[in-house]
């Protein structure tokens, strides 16, 4: 999507349309474990708009980071200076992430299903995928046991929303529950895409549309998803970024266009 903001002088590109409309969600949550790439671009936007005080931690053992730029990746040192915490791997994934204190856990993914379960590690046959992708990283654990999970996608096909993972890598508690594990938190409930947003509750419910953003149909993300994807109730139309929102993420956020396209 490129919709033209009337107070800008350039065209809003789909990875702002996605980093504005992800940081809302994050409205009145305390801490978020986020991911690199747009998860980043969203959450340091939230913390200078919506969520003022949300505390971020990062898979590389950073809790309450303050990075001065955006970082690269999680191992940037950028992350270290000026964080409240920096705890080895046991203490991160053994008591901030399975003891509970992780409201939102925002992820990225190549493939997502219908009951939120995610593929980040090959597109295609496994032997002889057509894309391998990094793998699992931290996610799964996320999945397991942040109270929600939300998931950007930069892409909105049948190929990305698909009927059937060509790899599963995290599975949703749905999937989890069928092979005897009991997840903490409640899973995916919110997919921000480059058509709209879906949300499901938690276990027992699938994926559904509830917006859209400007100019786009409902028709249009249902033809773009490998399932038949159904509304919850009305579907509401996204609020397109705001001056102040683009100023604030092209000028403080990201102005060496770290991850921004």
């Amino acid at each position: 999507m490129n919709e033209r903001d009337p107070g800008t002088a350039r065209p809003v590109t789909s990875s702002e349309l996605l980093s504005v409309v992800a940081s809302r969600e994050l409205a009145g949550r305390r801490a978020v474990f986020a991911g690199i790439g747009l998860p980043t671009l969203a959450v340091e936007l939230a913390r200078l708009t919506v969520a003022p005080g949300i505390e971020v931690v990062y898979e590389s053992g950073v809790c309450g980071a303050h990075p001065s730029r955006l970082p690269e990746t999680i191992a940037d040192a950028v992350l270290v200076t000026g964080a409240e915490a920096v705890v080895p791997m046991p203490a991160l994934f053994g008591s901030v992430l399975q003891g509970g204190r992780i409201d939102v856990g925002f992820l990225g993914a190549a493939q997502i299903d219908r009951w939120g379960s995610l593929n980040t590690s090959v597109i295609g046959d496994w032997d002889r995928p057509s894309v391998r992708l990094p793998g699992s990283g931290g996610a799964v654990e996320v999945m397991a046991n942040a109270r929600e999970v939300f998931v950007v996608m930069r892409r909105h096909t049948p190929r990305s929303f698909a009927g059937a993972l060509d790899f599963c890598t995290t599975p949703g508690p749905d999937r989890a529950l069928a092979e005897g594990i009991r997840p903490l938190g409640a899973g995916v409930t919110r997919v921000v895409t480059e058509l709209g947003v879906l949300a499901r509750e938690g276990v027992g419910d699938e994926l559904r549309l509830v917006a859209v953003h400007p100019g786009v149909t409902v028709e249009e993300v249902r033809a773009a998803t490998g399932w038949e994807l159904r509304t919850a109730g009305p579907v509401a139309t996204t609020a397109p970024p705001t001056d102040a929102e683009l100023r604030l993420l092209r000028d403080e956020v990201d102005p060496d266009r770290v991850y921004l396209r």
